[in-house]
């Protein structure tokens, strides 16, 4: 039946979608929604980052180096920006909330295997395969979100699905930094892949079948490459597509190698202690909505710009606490880069629907590719920075990224005012 419901719904001349506003902000139906993704975004991000902890771990377990142990991390994260791309399209014929469903609980499964896996090489498969059935449920999700609410609460929606993303990558890395200091980090992993399962369940009890997609048969790779084309050449979304890259290998950066600057000398913390840092996300959680919120009255450009200029600020923060031997500016600094960043991704995230006129999966598709690219990227590269010159090298690396996204991020801005300005 909701196989039906998702195949059905186009209007009685075939032309598209039933008309209509979508799913109302206050009813029912639109909480039911709001938790359901609230949910898939807990589980994805926990699956995807619950190794972000145990790096240090990792590397003493398998004789590895800093940069290679964020392999386990960007092999994922890189798997996942190409499976992405295909899923988007995948959705347009299948059906989104199947997709989703399918995606979630076979990358669940995956990643309980890799738990008990004791060859390195093993491990980096099986979290490379986890990546590529994650692709089926990002993309997939925005497109679901710009499809069935309405607009004028799309962007408290987007921030509350970001925002359960934050939630999900602080249990993920909490919970297997704690576990690990009890149980070892292979007990750790398959509780936390248990859990997820769990989730993956309660997500597609709640999540109502689509009513306002179509799906559409016969689509070659034709389809599928002039659509992307059509989004790369639009000045606005590759402004985006550049703005997510930044965002996300710049975070990534900063929480793939602060377990090695908190661990070492001078402060040489625990795993435990370590954890505590990742509460930041609380801050992730509650900026998300706040953000979409204000940026449905403020404008969209000054709240992205506001997002990244925290970000670079906390940077500082961090380089400032190393160079004093001190603490309290790190913690500082974590917490402003998790806020800035949530604040920051839950706009450009929702963006992408508004200027995405057609083939929305493809778009989001698209945003989530360059946004797991930065990750696996800058997130292999600051190991090398660290490496090479210490935490200040990776501070100033990620000050640069933060340079070029904040000059895409007035970028759209400014286009997006012109385009306002031209359609009245």
């Amino acid at each position: 039946m909701n196989a039906q419901a998702e195949t059905s719904s186009e209007s009685p001349d075939g032309l598209g979608p039933l008309p209509g506003s979508g799913i109302q902000r206050g009813t029912p139906e639109y909480r039911r929604v709001s938790i359901a993704l609230f949910l898939v975004g807990f589980a994805t991000f926990s699956l995807l980052y619950c190794v972000q902890p145990l790096l240090p771990e990792l590397a003493l377990a398998y004789g590895v180096s800093p940069a290679q142990s964020a392999l386990a991390l960007s092999l994922t994260t890189g798997s996942l920006a190409i499976a992405i791309v295909m899923a988007g399209a995948l959705s347009e014929g299948l059906g989104r909330r199947r997709l989703m469903f399918a995606s979630l609980v076979l990358a669940t499964l995956c990643n309980l295997a890799a738990s008990f896996l004791p060859q390195w090489h093993a491990l980096l498969a099986a979290r490379l395969l986890e990546g590529i059935l994650l692709g089926g449920v990002p993309a997939v999700v925005m497109a679901y979100l710009f499809e069935e609410i309405d607009p004028k609460g799309l962007g408290y929606a987007v921030g509350l699905y970001v925002g359960g993303t934050a939630f999900g990558g602080m249990a993920g890395r909490i919970g297997t930094s704690v576990l690990t200091e009890y149980l070892g980090w292979q007990h750790a992993l398959a509780v936390l892949s248990l859990l997820d399962l769990l989730v993956a369940f309660g997500f597609i009890w709640l999540l109502p079948p689509s009513r306002r997609f179509s799906a559409k048969a016969g689509l070659g790779a034709a389809h599928h490459l002039k659509a992307w084309r059509q989004h790369l050449r639009h000045e606005g979304l590759l402004s985006l597509f550049v703005i997510s890259f930044g965002l996300m290998g710049v975070f990534v950066s900063i929480y793939n190698y602060a377990g090695f600057l908190l661990s070492g000398a001078p402060f040489r913390l625990n795993q435990v202690q370590i954890s505590y840092f990742f509460y930041a996300y609380i801050f992730g959680i509650f900026a998300s909505p706040v953000a979409g919120a204000l940026a449905d009255r403020l404008g969209r450009g000054k709240v992205l710009l506001a997002g990244v200029s925290i970000m670079a600020a906390g940077v500082l923060c961090t380089m400032l606490g190393n160079a004093l031997e001190a603490l309290w500016p790190i913690v500082l600094g974590i917490v402003l880069i998790t806020a800035g960043f949530f604040v920051a991704h839950s706009i450009a995230s929702g963006w992408v629907g508004r200027l995405a006129v057609q083939n929305k999966g493809h778009a989001s598709s698209l945003y989530l590719w360059a946004y797991y690219m930065g990750s696996s990227i800058l997130g292999a590269l600051g190991g090398w920075f660290l490496r090479q010159f210490g935490w200040s090298g990776m501070g100033w690396m990620a000050l640069a990224g933060l340079a070029v996204t904040f000059y895409f991020a007035l970028r759209v801005q400014r286009q997006a005012a012109a385009a306002a300005q031209t359609a009245s």
